[in-house]
């Protein structure tokens, strides 16, 4: 075992991946050290088989011979499905019958990232399990080096083929545009289309690892300009947008509203309760008290769990949930489909809904209950800092006999609405949010959230110009 061992760049080891800029914290030799090890732990979990994807970045074909080096090192059968979006990779190693995946993405950072998303067996592999692998490559604790295979492997066809299974449709022919971001999502999101009903337009098809038209991140508003734009163009009925490795949905309304996370997550919940009475529906703490008194309202039983896509994946499995979803725009279905985020997939079933539907989604986000909020605000925060100052902040609070859920970091409620911080898993930041009925009550919350920053000895966050409708 002595002949390898490999130390990675400490910042490039997250909670939920392994990310870095390539050419300074992410190397070719760190891609073989995953190979060489997430092969080892497979193996001595009885595995033998790992299928591997990309996305479209200008790294990734170089990245990807190095991991499958070192899985072929470690006695591993690779399935190699190519570029395509992360929740293609999680599809084949359920059509392939993995004991392991690894996709090498930069989802949705700059061009010079990239990263790896795994899972072993169906469940991520996340927080301690990254933690151990690094330990364990630089101890050199691997398998004996044997000769393991490798081959490439067509699932796009049987992926698109089992999404467009669940779109059962109505009688509403719907106008959509998409925008892939020229992400990795692009290819197999213009084969969908030609599987649906109604008139598609497709803009920023061409997977480039540039992102030469906008930031792959359809969460931030200035990054739909051109769907919104293109929305008005044509007179749709809604615009469809993914993130860098299409796992994360952005949706625009006909009139050119974007849908926050949350308020896609009701309109995909009401319909999936008509199926699941009763179900459980998880969401993020991040997420508006609108969704969880609307999925009660459905018949559901909301649940508030921790940010974060492999937390919300796991808390799925344990309760039973058949959908769940993040403010980030990660979405997971568990009803007919197979519990992991996907872009593509929420975007079928959400035309679905749209084509038995009387209404527009337009109408549909009127009608919910309008509040006022912050958008997600990040500011910095010592790594060593942080969950000490969450603990402190706790204290104060319960001293105050605020009305407090602790979920993940604080949220607390008040007579005007809530207030949220927490400290983030994957930089060094803390977050905070806040949501009131009025704009008097938004900033009676913001001060209270400044007081508590205030009394920790930071600086307050910059709120002007940051409160939003929802």
């Amino acid at each position: 075992m002595a002949d390898f061992s490999h130390a990675f760049d400490k910042t490039s080891l997250r909670e939920y991946d392994i990310r870095g800029i390539v050419g300074k914290t992410l190397h070719p030799a760190d891609a073989f050290a995953i190979g060489r090890v997430f092969g080892t732990i497979v193996a001595r979990a009885g595995g033998s088989r790992v299928a591997v994807g990309r996305d479209g970045r200008l790294s990734s074909p170089e990245l990807e011979k190095s991991l499958v080096d070192g899985l072929v090192a470690s006695g591993m059968e690779v399935i190699r499905v190519g570029v395509g979006p992360t929740p293609m990779l999680y599809f084949a190693s359920y059509d392939q019958k993995a004991d392991g995946a690894v996709m090498l993405t930069g989802s949705h950072n700059p061009p010079d990232y990239n990263g790896f998303k795994m899972m072993i067996g169906k469940k991520p592999f996340f927080g301690k399990d990254i933690q151990t692998l690094g330990s364990m490559a630089a101890s050199g604790d691997v398998v004996v080096e044997t000769k393991g295979s490798s081959r490439e492997v067509d699932v796009s066809e049987t992926y698109i083929e089992r999404m467009v299974k669940d779109y059962a449709g109505g009688p509403k022919k719907l106008t959509v545009v998409w925008d892939p971001g020229n992400g990795s999502g692009g290819a197999v999101t213009e084969r969908l289309v030609k599987r649906l009903p109604g008139t598609h337009h497709l803009i920023n098809a061409e997977i480039d690892g540039t992102f030469p038209n906008h930031h792959p991140d359809p969460t931030v508003l200035k990054n739909l300009e051109q769907i919104i734009a293109k929305v008005k163009e044509t007179k749709a009925d809604l615009g469809i947008a993914f993130d860098g490795d299409a796992d994360r949905i952005g949706v625009v309304d006909g009139e050119g509203h974007m849908l926050f996370g949350d308020q896609l997550l009701v309109v995909l919940a009401r319909d999936v309760l008509k199926a699941h009475p009763g179900a459980t529906i998880i969401a993020d703490v991040k997420a508006s008290q609108v969704l969880f008194d609307e999925v009660a309202k459905a018949g559901g039983e909301p649940l508030m769990w921790k940010t974060g896509h492999s937390l919300i994946k796991q808390k799925m499995a344990e309760t039973g949930s058949p959908l769940a979803g993040e403010m980030s725009g990660h979405t997971f279905f568990a009803d007919k489909w197979y519990g992991f985020d996907d872009a593509l997939y929420s975007a079928v079933r959400l035309l679905d809904i749209l084509s038995r539907s009387d209404e527009s989604l337009a109408d549909m986000r009127k009608a919910l209950p309008q509040v006022i909020n912050t958008p997600e605000l990040r500011f910095d925060c010592e790594e060593s800092r942080k969950f000490e100052v969450i603990e402190e902040v706790k204290a104060r609070l319960a001293s105050d006999g605020a009305e407090v859920q602790a979920v993940d970091g604080v949220r607390v409620l008040t007579g005007d609405g809530w207030w949220l911080l927490r400290a983030s898993n994957t930089q060094a930041v803390l977050v905070a949010r806040a949501e009131a009925k009025t704009e008097e009550g938004l900033e009676r919350l913001k001060a209270l959230l400044v007081h508590q920053l205030e009394a920790s000895g930071l600086a307050a966050p910059d709120f002007s110009g940051q409160n939003a409708g929802h």
